[in-house]
């Protein structure tokens, strides 16, 4: 069905759109059975209207073009293209568009909803087997929906641009801070909802000079974890591994926190490596960026460089500041290119990112910053 007259168009800014507060989602499902579920789910809340529903990708498509959409709730298992082939048409049609994959897939075909969030949706939901549709369910979709959809606010944009903004609109580096901070020694990138889009966009623009390790703790299931090392050693071109008790952090390569703990970093002698913690976080999450961060902070003494990527909630904020107070460096996701700017937004609110900015500009960056300290350290007298 189309979109209520009220509701603005979907040519204007997202925010100019959004002035009702109403948030406009799409479901894309080839049962009716779940499209008739999620319908009444989502219209349980005051704050959502189903602006349209659509049996396949293709019809989906033809009414993006005419349904101001926020959300789309996208299965990837349907007759016709799928919803796996219908996702990059569907965001090339709506700029901005926010896609929450909800599919049984999501389970037993990590690979396929993987490539999703390669591709550019927002995050993911396992549809649930008949009778699963129960209140803590839709309390879990509702809080997805209702995070991907509100609009960013003039204080969140300001923070975004609040590291000395350029003519491009991007953050540039705080000069004062680069030269204060001590020179990195490890890369450490986290991120949630959103955040395997902008990594795989962000690691593109690295190339094989850019020999740092890097450490990666992104929200992921524990079951997703192996696919995603693959597809980030694939995006990368870099030797990715796994974190275990035990795992050399060496350079030019990946270790990527697993499912079942958190990702800790620990120096034996001239070496760094990685121990596996399952102490509750802060947070509540597991993994967790800020035991990655706190530890990465000790293990080198500050000669760290930390990036938090586009996710919900504030995970990775006392992290970075543990790793800034230690002489480290902290950068952030800027808001536009966020599909939530939860995490980039807490570290850069708190005044600890010294640059923020998109996943392809964090990556031209750092080969450009790495290559200006790797300068500074061959001037430097011995």
């Amino acid at each position: 069905m189309n979109a209520p007259a009220s509701f603005p168009s979907r040519s204007g800014d997202k925010d100019e759109a959004q002035q009702s507060g109403i948030v406009r989602v799409m479901i894309v499902d080839d049962s009716l059975t779940v499209r008739t579920i999620f319908k009444r789910m989502v219209e349980s809340d005051p704050g959502m209207v189903v602006a349209a529903t659509a049996s396949s990708a293709e019809r989906a498509l033809a009414q993006l073009g005419s349904a101001a959409v926020d959300v789309v709730l996208l299965d990837l298992e349907m007759p016709g293209i799928g919803g796996l082939a219908g996702l990059p048409r569907m965001l090339e049609t709506v700029p901005g568009l926010q896609v929450l994959v909800v599919s049984s897939l999501t389970e037993d075909g990590a690979e396929a909803s993987l490539e999703a969030l390669s591709t550019g949706a927002a995050d993911t939901m396992l549809k649930p087997r008949p009778g699963g549709f129960n209140e803590e369910y839709r309390t879990q979709l509702l809080d997805k929906i209702r995070a991907l959809g509100a609009p960013a606010t003039a204080d969140d944009r300001a923070a975004s641009a609040a590291a000395a903004p350029g003519n491009d609109g991007l953050a540039a580096i705080n000069p004062t801070h680069e030269r204060r901070a001590k020179r990195p020694e490890v890369l450490a990138i986290g991120a949630s909802t959103g955040g395997i889009h902008a990594l795989n966009l962000m690691l593109r623009r690295l190339t094989p000079d850019f020999d740092l390790p890097i450490l990666i703790t992104q929200h992921l299931p524990s079951s997703f974890i192996p696919v995603f090392a693959r597809q980030i050693e694939v995006s990368s071109g870099r030797p990715t591994h796994t974190a275990e008790d035990g795992t050399e952090i060496r350079k030019g390569e990946i270790v990527i926190a697993s499912g079942q703990g958190h990702m800790r970093v620990c120096r034996l002698g001239n070496r760094l490596v990685a121990r596996i913690s399952t102490e509750p976080a802060r947070s509540g999450c597991l993994p967790s960026v800020d035991p990655m961060l706190s530890s990465l902070a000790m293990a080198t003494g500050g000669h760290a460089l930390a990036i938090m990527l586009s996710g919900m909630g504030r995970d990775g904020l006392q992290g970075a500041d543990d790793l800034v107070s230690a002489g480290g460096s902290a950068w952030a996701q800027n808001i536009e290119t966020s599909a939530v700017w939860g995490m980039p937004g807490a570290v850069a609110k708190a005044g600890l990112a010294t640059y923020v900015a998109s996943p392809d500009d964090l990556g031209d960056a750092l080969m450009e910053h790495c290559s200006r300290t790797a300068i500074k350290t061959a001037e430097t007298p011995t």
